[in-house]
């Protein structure tokens, strides 16, 4: 199986000669490329490995395209619920999706609050709270930076407000920083009890 992108490379042979000695393997190929048309037949399917190649695609074609990375990733994780595979399988592909399809950390921040979202609607939970809690690190790391970005080193009292947060509050939060006029306004105008 070849995963380069390289359309019209495909080698089924390999074989060397050393010392009068000669030494050929003849293999079958299969190249993801040449799946590329038939995206939509693999994310239809049923087929977990079809599901694998459709993020392998997905992930070649968004190469350098955050915002359209994003999409792609949203919709594989919805294909993901949409099956009702086992738990173990659709966290396997999570990771799989991660691996793949990285982003910088304000969209996966989004990735992980779209996918709370689609588990309350569907009454599910696949994301384990560990990684629900590496999910809030990540967002109190990211709105540590804007605020440091833009307010200049936190105070202790702001540092313990973010130390403490829960995921909703961090969200509203984030929201504020772009509007609030002061460190303070943050924190205040977005306050979530």
């Amino acid at each position: 199986m070849l995963a380069d992108t390289h359309k019209n490379w495909k080698p089924t042979f390999y074989g060397f000669t050393v010392l009068g000695c000669k030494l050929s393997l003849e293999f079958p190929l299969a190249k993801l490329t040449d799946y590329e048309e038939r995206l939509d037949e693999l994310l239809e399917s049923d087929n977990v490995f079809g599901w694998i190649t459709a993020a392998h695609i997905l992930t070649q074609k968004t190469r350098k395209q955050h915002q359209e990375r994003y999409a792609a990733k949203i919709r594989l994780v919805r294909i993901l619920y949409q099956r009702h595979w086992e738990k173990q399988r659709i966290i396997d592909l999570l990771y799989i999706s991660d691996w793949l399809m990285q982003l910088p950390d304000w969209l996966n921040s989004q990735v992980w609050q779209e996918l709370e979202t689609i588990e309350e609607k569907a009454k599910m939970e696949y994301v384990t709270s560990i990684e629900r809690l590496g999910m809030v690190k990540g967002q109190y790391t990211l709105l540590k930076r804007l605020l440091e970005s833009r307010f200049g080193l936190l105070p202790e009292w702001a540092s313990e407000k973010l130390k403490n947060a829960k995921s909703k509050e961090l969200e509203a939060w984030s929201d504020a920083i772009f509007t609030a006029p002061t460190l303070e306004a943050v924190f205040n105008k977005s306050d979530v009890s």
